[in-house]
């Protein structure tokens, strides 16, 4: 057997599926779960597609190994502050992990063959929210109004036309530019008197949001 052939088979033998998955989350991230294909993974791993198939079923059982993965990122609430700092800090750090695994924004929560580091995750939270004293109801209601504003805000934040303080003022000029002078006065002094100014991020809106759905969820407790 030749060099190179007796490298193509020490590949194949140690393919596992945490190394296919590994290398798909790469290529995820790098080109979103679009550009993800059997055909490039195999590439990638200098392997045949079929040899893929041995660790994972088919697409769904690939993307469903991936979703388990970033689930595994994301830090569980801790259990050595109070509620309101857990939920907090498993928020930033969900937030943080979509940041860094952008096309999983949309499929977190649509897998129906879920992973331990899935389940694991969700029902960690739950239970959080149980141990300060919500009933199941109100947990719920918890839990649905802080990940739609983490998903929401991740997804804005993705998509949004600029990244820096003289990006904003470029787009300004040109979103502007077609409309007369003080058209949209409150727009306008938005733009000049908040978003331009120096270190503006529209990330730092994040934990202002947060704590003012924290505040509310804890007066809610309160109160029942």
């Amino acid at each position: 057997m030749s060099t190179q052939a007796t490298g193509r088979a020490e590949r194949r033998i140690k393919l596992t599926r945490d190394r296919v998955l590994s290398a798909a989350m790469v290529l995820a991230d790098a080109g979103g779960i679009e550009s993800l294909t059997m055909r490039r993974l195999g590439e990638e791993l200098s392997v045949g597609p079929m040899a893929l198939y041995r660790h994972v079923t088919n697409k769904d059982d690939l993307v469903d190994g991936l979703v388990d993965l970033v689930f595994g990122e994301v830090g569980l609430p801790p259990s050595n502050v109070d509620w309101k700092g857990s939920m907090r800090e498993r928020a930033i750090s969900l937030r943080d992990v979509l940041s860094r695994h952008r096309w999983a924004i949309g499929l977190m929560e649509s897998r129906t063959n879920p992973g331990p580091a899935n389940l694991r995750h969700h029902d960690a939270v739950v239970g959080s929210l149980r141990a300060a004293g919500f009933d199941m109801a109100m947990a719920a209601h918890a839990y649905s109004v802080l990940d739609g504003y983490i998903y929401g805000f991740a997804l804005t934040k993705m998509n949004l036309p600029f990244e820096s303080t003289d990006d904003i003022v470029e787009l300004s000029q040109t979103m502007l530019a077609p409309f007369p002078l003080n058209a949209y006065p409150n727009l306008a002094a938005f733009i000049t008197e908040h978003a331009m100014k120096p270190g503006y991020d529209y990330a730092d809106e994040f934990e202002y949001g947060l704590d003012l759905i924290l505040d509310g969820l804890e007066r809610t407790l309160d109160i029942a």
